[in-house]
């Protein structure tokens, strides 16, 4: 209870410097792009956060945050988007519950508890308050009341009233009256501006003061607690069952039928995709890519899970050596239908474009590959479920990291653009307006895309024109956007130096450029 008390000033230190962050975030991101502004914030919360715990910089190794923080933030200054996003406050989440030592060991449960904090992070302000005010009523800090208020209310009344009477009697202070504008002072009061600063404190508040909810551990007590009588009796009897359907015999008699049936897919992707055998009249290899990918890929999931529910650490099934290696050659036909799943994938896209989704399935399914590899490193050396756990949570943290340093929307615009009709004659036509939905990043690509056309007939076509006019107002956009500096990020300024050495394009005839603002 003495230690609370102690504790209880630092709120006002911790809020003081919450609304210094407001402020530097109204300048930062309020009516202006978001850029490398969101790297500069994140790095302004951590410094506060730090400094708010001193102790923590006595700990040994205490480089080791900072420098982590820093890494996982880097995607912020590579771009902005949602997956940069993602990671820097998952990031900031387990930087702040470090610097309290809230963090427990495993990378399984440190990723539990920095979801559920920032799942809990809006309501940490409203919450620390309210504990705030008990606090202070338990203790019997001063507190202002009601007939404080009060006492206040004739005085300022009367005085209102004889500060009109004097400007009714006296020229000066009359004309002091008329320089108080109460319509602009209105006007100056934004509710969507305060609606942010209100969102932005209490984001940073959870940050600043990092803790983590205590209702999952109060109902899993309640659940453990009301458990009825009859529960033994009831998990004896669905054991039993368990036994019989998800027993040793039934799992063996499973693995055969399984292999057997995969192994017949197997075949005929081998003899379709890998070998070139001729597909029956009327189907064309698209059709047969098309149709299998996604399919293939629910069935692979589903394998995993089949596995991860039969061979249970412990149980009977996972010490049996045949029904190992039943698993494993199941596993094995799983990893080859991934990795045939991704082929039709590729045939696919060679004939109709590339578009975000196949970039996002593509790298799906190599997770899902990864995941099955796991899954038969767990059961030959022998890991535990949270080790599995772990395990795919790295390989899904580090590919989504990778993913935030690669520019998906210039990759799509150039494989589209190189492998269009109009570029090579073969295939079909590209999609322009599809293009221009990726954003500034498929600019150059539709720039040698234009250049290219500009030297074909399609040059006279209205329609072609049109577009000309729209490209270039794009990039005359985009530039004016680039002005502001916190809009800069390192890819725009990677792109902005693509497009100087191309030179600016020149809008067609007939055409306003873009100007700012109008």
């Amino acid at each position: 209870m003495t230690a609370y008390l102690v504790g209880a000033p630092s709120y006002c230190s911790r809020f003081g410097v919450a609304v210094l962050l407001v402020a530097l975030a109204d300048f930062f991101f309020y009516g202006q792009p978001v850029g490398i502004t969101l790297f500069l914030f994140a790095i302004a919360i951590a410094a506060a956060a730090t400094a708010l715990h001193p102790s923590t910089l006595n700990a040994g190794r205490f480089w080791l945050k900072p420098a982590g923080l820093l890494a996982a933030l880097l995607p912020l200054a590579e771009n902005v988007s949602a997956l940069s996003v993602a990671i820097g406050l998952a990031a900031m989440a387990v930087f702040a519950l470090s610097l309290v030592g809230r963090l427990r060991p495993g990378l399984a449960r440190i990723a539990g508890q920095a979801a559920t904090f920032l799942l809990a992070a809006p309501f940490r302000l409203i919450h620390d308050f309210v504990r705030w005010r008990k606090a202070v009523r338990r203790f019997g800090r001063r507190r202002i009341r009601l007939a404080a208020v009060a006492v206040w209310v004739m005085p300022l009344s009367l005085g209102a009233v004889f500060l009109a009477l004097f400007g009714a009697a006296n020229s000066v202070i009359e004309y002091w009256f008329s320089l108080i504008d109460l319509l602009a002072l209105l006007d100056l009061i934004q509710l969507l501006r305060l609606a942010f600063w209100l969102f932005v404190l209490a984001s940073v508040w959870a940050f600043l003061r990092p803790r983590l909810p205590r209702a999952l551990r109060r109902i899993q007590r309640v659940v453990r607690s009301s458990a009825p009588a009859g529960a033994l009796q009831a998990t004896k009897t669905a054991a039993s069952i368990e036994d019989i359907i998800f027993g040793k015999p039934a799992i063996l008699r499973a693995l055969v039928v399984f292999n057997m049936l995969f192994a017949v897919q197997t075949v005929l992707d081998a003899a379709y995709l890998w070998g070139g055998a001729a597909l029956p009249d009327g189907m064309t290899y698209a059709a047969y890519a098309h149709r299998g990918a996604y399919p293939l890929i629910v069935t692979a999931l589903l394998a995993a899970g089949f596995v991860l529910a039969a061979l249970r650490p412990g149980s009977a099934t996972s010490s049996d050596p045949l029904i190992r290696r039943l698993v494993y050659l199941w596993v094995a036909q799983n990893i080859v239908l991934v990795i045939s799943s991704i082929l039709r994938l590729d045939l696919y896209i060679g004939i109709y474009s590339l578009t975000y989704w196949r970039v996002a399935a593509f790298v799906w399914m190599g997770l899902v590959a990864a995941g099955l590899a796991l899954i038969i490193a767990r059961i030959a050396l022998e890991k535990s479920s949270e080790w599995l756990l772990s395990a795919n949570l790295l390989t899904l943290s580090a590919t989504f990291y990778a993913c935030c340093f690669i520019n998906f929307a210039a990759l799509i615009a150039n494989y589209n653009v190189e492998h269009s009709f109009e570029m090579t004659g073969h295939g079909i036509r590209l999609d322009v307006w599809y293009l221009r939905s990726l954003g500034p990043g498929a600019l150059p690509a539709l720039d040698r895309f234009i250049e290219h056309q500009d030297r074909t007939i399609a040059a006279d076509d209205p329609a072609w024109r049109d577009l000309a006019g729209l490209h270039g107002q794009d990039e005359a956009r985009y530039r004016a956007r680039q002005d502001n500096w916190r809009a800069w990020t390192l890819r725009d300024w990677r792109l902005n130096r693509t497009l100087d050495r191309q030179g600016r394009f020149v809008v067609p005839q007939g055409y306003e450029p873009f100007v700012p603002g109008r």
